[in-house]
């Protein structure tokens, strides 16, 4: 009985070593499988990796609505071309001084009507609330003492007109932008006083005007982003800002 036992549990342990056996045989013919998708690089001996698959190297597929925001690095983008003549500035003072002498200043000699208002007109930059239509610009121009008629007529007489800065006074500076400030921040309103010469063949004609200038600059969201705007100007005497 003690020898069967024997037997027996000799039994047993050599089915557990051919197991153990069988399962490392197996193991090393599936690292030899493996090791053999590896293909040796003729050349140089070593061996060559299987390229990535063309799922991971293609970039997912965007969607045709999505839209790509620009970087912080990406430049503003400018609303409009500068026109020509008129600064491109920060300086909202100085743009309005320019303005205010770009409208009292013409020369028959070398523009026509059409070429000195188109000039002139081409500053105004009418806000996207239409607020400042051109209607308002085609009144505050001939409330300077200009229209088609007397351009014409001094245009006979080699008639010119130029403008010199006397005086500035800008927002706080001015009682009625106290009382009645912008709509938002970024614009500023200034009435500058001018020397005024008109220049004919008969001689010439001194007189101030002043012209109330409006500049829209950034921060506000209707400006451009580097430079301000003349968005008005108001010649007639019952449109000045004092």
């Amino acid at each position: 009985m003690f020898q069967k036992s024997l037997h027996h549990r000799g039994s047993a342990g050599r089915v557990r070593r051919w197991v153990l056996l069988f399962i490392a045989a197996a193991a090393i013919a599936g690292i030899a499988a493996v090791l053999s998708i590896r293909t040796p690089n003729s050349a140089t001996g070593t061996t060559a990796l299987a390229p990535p698959s063309s799922a991971r190297a293609t970039p997912p597929p965007t969607s045709a609505g999505a839209t790509q925001r620009p970087t912080a690095a990406s430049p503003p983008l400018d609303a409009a071309p500068v026109p020509a003549g008129e600064p491109s500035t920060l300086d909202f003072r100085h743009l309005a001084a320019a303005a205010a002498r770009a409208v009292y200043t013409w020369d028959t000699r070398t523009a026509t009507y059409s070429q000195t208002y188109g000039r002139l007109r081409n500053w105004w930059h009418v806000l996207p609330d239409g607020s400042n239509p051109l209607t308002v610009f085609a009144t505050q121009f001939e409330a300077t003492g200009t229209n088609a008629a007397a351009y014409a007529s001094l245009t006979g007489s080699q008639g010119y007109r130029t403008a010199r800065l006397l005086n500035s006074s800008c927002d706080s500076q001015l009682a009625q932008y106290v009382q009645h400030p912008p709509p938002w921040a970024g614009m500023h309103v200034c009435t500058e006083t001018l020397a005024v010469t008109e220049h004919a063949t008969s001689g010439t004609n001194n007189y101030t005007a002043p012209v109330s200038v409006v500049v829209n600059c950034p921060p506000a969201a209707t400006a451009p982003a580097n430079r301000c705007d003349m968005v008005a100007f108001y010649a007639a005497a019952d449109r000045i800002v004092y």
